[in-house]
């Protein structure tokens, strides 16, 4: 290959701040092709004087300037002989080489119109996008005579199905001859594979499966993994996927001429050490983006759970209020399983090591109820000072000392640090969540994250924020606690998403003052409803309740207030239980997940008839029909219960002990029901060997009766014992 092709670590990480490598005194006005090769030369049209100026490798300056008869060209190509072709179709209707063995030019190609992208296969087939023709035409350069050229791709109508194109840009072809497309009027990447006439799109808005929403993609690069890589030209950015999906890689701040800001990016290309340089087409510049980290490490866990992933609804006591003092709000559990507490009541930070019952080290500070701590991979911690000392401060790990890393004027009911070290802050009193780098030498000010700094239920707004969360693509996520809301900003956008909330575009979950957001490896939601006292997720199912799904309070299945989540790396769930002055753990059951295990399957059939016994929900004269079975299992572990019934708003209830029916809302374990009336639903429990539960089925409308069938699968088999009515 004659250009580099890097293997990144799964999480590539570049520095947000780019090098001008070259201003517009060298690459004229709104340069469009750059192509860096493997001995790391770069290649630049120059549209404004009509040349291809080259540096060699760690050159600063120009080694050599091409001058030839082309007009205007928007792309180029070097071959691994040193063979350039260049684009020369605005004007002369074709595509021209320069032959490095003679210097000289020559015709290759005829085109009707401009060819935005170029690109030599590993066959020696030369394609050309032809933007205002909606299509890829190709030939092959071992065709001594130029003949017409060929189809790649694209009809030559403007349009959007799949074997369209509008406006085609930069084009990629694999090993395998499969052809990427950069569809720019259509915001997408289209795939065209060998020998076929429809693409399939593997970027942007349309894609089978989410992708990135784009904006006239303009060029393309896959890695040695077949990872894109996309100049978003419309966003003014350069993104990218990796095993978390696609994200902003540089250019994430907004259109302009800063460092790191891009305009108008119209192509990149890698040098070998996996540095990127990108053609700033209206800065008039080319900047370099420098390969920080071939990875980044989160410092917290981030875990892959499954659709019917279970947590024991009973939690345990880590730690009481003589440990975490009153009201305790921020808790983190980093990759090793420290756990690190903020007890507000002595303003001190409790850390507990993996496997420690009893705290291994107590931090303390000069800080005044802190609501939020944030702990990065190195051992750092930040931690709220703002309620009374205007700022956030950094615990230095390898000095064992404070300073001050953020002046803010409201507590930080929210601390993130991002993959890029920048810190963000939600003030819950200013309304707004802001921002700074910690590249920064000079604590300077603030920039605006989200929120306008006025509460309010705009989508540009914010009622007393909390939690945040900040994802690999830099999309933010703000517990939007006084609108009973969670709000998504993606990068540059001061209009918010709600994505949990009852304003939500799509229906999801009644939320009460959310306080934390975490996602999981799958970008699914779970969110601490802390009005409501319990714990919510999300998965391919949509919303469920996780824990504290029992009304608020002190015993060991509820919650009172939480405030903050945090999960270990078993999976495991810590809960900062506030107005209980609690920390607790609620146990993940990884035999929820596990299709490997062995599922013992067991079925009861059954009816409610006139002759059942019947309960009296709301003291009127004629209530629900109920029956009740007694069950029990061999194995501890997690039980499905799949329910078919004919009646139309069928409950089931898993009862702890026994169902007493003039209490029905004591020592129940887990509830389900057919709340959409397709007469089918799950219920989920997590059942004890040896010990007896009772299993209730009913209606929520009086006076139903019909069959119903439970088939149960689990770890052993079930036994059902229908028992005599209780009254």
């Amino acid at each position: 290959l004659s250009f580099n092709q890097p293997k990144f670590s799964p999480t590539p990480i570049w520095n947000s701040n780019g090098i001008t490598f070259a201003n517009q005194s060298i690459v004229g006005e709104e340069p469009c092709a750059i192509f860096v090769n493997t001995n790391n030369t770069i290649y630049v049209a120059n549209q404004e004087n009509n040349t291809i100026v080259i540096w060699h490798e760690e050159s600063v300056n120009p080694t050599n300037i091409i001058f030839g008869n082309f007009t205007r060209p928007t792309s180029l190509f070097v071959t691994s002989n040193g063979d350039i072709y260049i684009d020369d179709s605005d004007k002369n209707g074709r595509v021209q080489k320069w032959s490095a063995e003679t210097s000289t030019f020559d015709t290759v190609m005829n085109v009707n119109s401009s060819c935005s992208g170029l690109f030599v296969d590993i066959t020696d087939t030369l394609y050309c996008s032809m933007i205002d023709d909606d299509q890829v035409v190709k030939r092959s350069l071992n065709d001594a005579v130029i003949a017409s050229n060929h189809v790649a791709a694209g009809t030559g109508i403007e349009g959007s199905d799949s074997d369209k194109l509008n406006g085609p840009v930069g084009i990629f072809v694999d090993i395998n001859l499969d052809l990427y497309v950069a569809d720019c009027g259509n915001g997408r990447v289209q795939l065209f594979q060998t020998g076929e006439s429809n693409g399939i799109t593997v970027a942007g808005s349309t894609s089978l499966y989410p992708t990135i929403k784009l904006e006239c993609p303009s060029g393309i690069i896959l890695d040695a993994e077949k990872y894109l890589f996309i100049a978003d030209v419309g966003n003014s950015r350069i993104v990218g996927s990796d095993m978390y999906g696609f994200r902003c890689l540089v250019g994430c701040y907004g259109l302009g001429s800063q460092s790191n800001q891009l305009n108008y990016a119209f192509d990149f290309s890698f040098d070998r050490s996996g540095n990127m340089f990108v053609a700033d087409a209206a800065n008039h510049r080319i900047q370099k983006f420098l390969l920080m980290k071939d990875s980044f490490a989160l410092s917290f866990n981030q875990l892959k759970f499954c659709s019917t992933a279970t947590w024991n609804f009973n939690g345990i006591t880590v730690a009481n209020q003589s440990i975490v003092g009153q009201d305790p709000h921020a808790i983190f559990v980093n990759t090793n399983n420290t756990i690190y507490v903020a007890n507000q009541e002595n303003n001190t930070i409790v850390m507990w090591h993996e496997g420690s019952v009893n705290p291994t080290k107590i931090i303390r500070g000069n800080f005044t109820k802190p609501t939020s701590l944030f702990v990065t991979s190195n051992g750092d911690i930040y931690i709220d000072d703002g309620f009374k000392n205007g700022r956030v401060q950094k615990w230095i790990t390898e000095t064992n000392t404070f300073v001050t890393v953020m002046n803010v004027n409201s507590s930080c009911y929210g601390l993130f640090v991002d993959i890029t070290d920048t810190l963000y802050c939600s003030m819950n009193g200013a309304d707004q969540v802001v921002k700074r780098s910690l590249n920064d030498a000079v604590i300077a000010f603030n920039y605006v994250a989200a929120g306008t700094g006025i509460g309010g239920l705009d989508s540009n707004e914010l009622g007393l924020p909390r939690g945040i969360y900040v994802d690999v693509n830099l999309d933010l996520y703000v517990a939007d606690c006084g609108n009973d809301r969670v709000q998504l900003f993606q990068p540059g956008e001061s209009n918010g998403i709600t994505v949990a909330g009852y304003t939500s575009l799509y229906p999801t979950i009644t939320l009460l003052c959310p306080t934390v957001i975490i996602l999981d490896a799958e970008k699914y939601l779970f969110i601490v409803d802390s009005g409501n006292g319990r714990i919510v997720g999300s998965s391919l199912n949509g919303f469920r309740c996780i824990v504290g799904c029992y009304a608020s309070g002190s015993q060991s299945n509820q919650l009172h207030d939480p405030f903050s989540l945090s999960f270990d790396r078993s999976g495991n769930m810590f809960v900062t239980d506030q107005s209980n002055h609690r920390v607790q753990k609620f146990q993940y059951f990884e035999e929820s997940c596990d299709t490997s295990l062995l599922l013992m399957k067991s079925v009861y059939l059954s009816s409610l008839t006139l002759n059942s016994s019947i309960y009296f929900q709301d003291c009127s004269e004629l209530d629900s029909y109920y029956e009740v079975i007694q069950i029990n299992v061999t194995i501890t572990g997690y039980y499905t219960f799949q329910i078919n019934s004919e009646m139309k708003t069928t409950y089931a209830y898993v009862y702890t002990n026994n169902f007493n029916p003039l209490d029905v809302s004591k020592n129940v374990l887990n509830r389900s029901g057919d709340f959409s009336n397709q007469g089918q639903f799950q219920l989920t429990a997590v059942l004890e060997a040896d010990m007896k539960y009772d299993f209730v089925m009913t209606t929520s409308s009086p006076n139903i009766t019909g069959k119903f069938s439970i088939q149960a699968s689990g770890r052993s088999n079930i036994h059902f014992n229908r028992i005599c009515e209780y009254i």
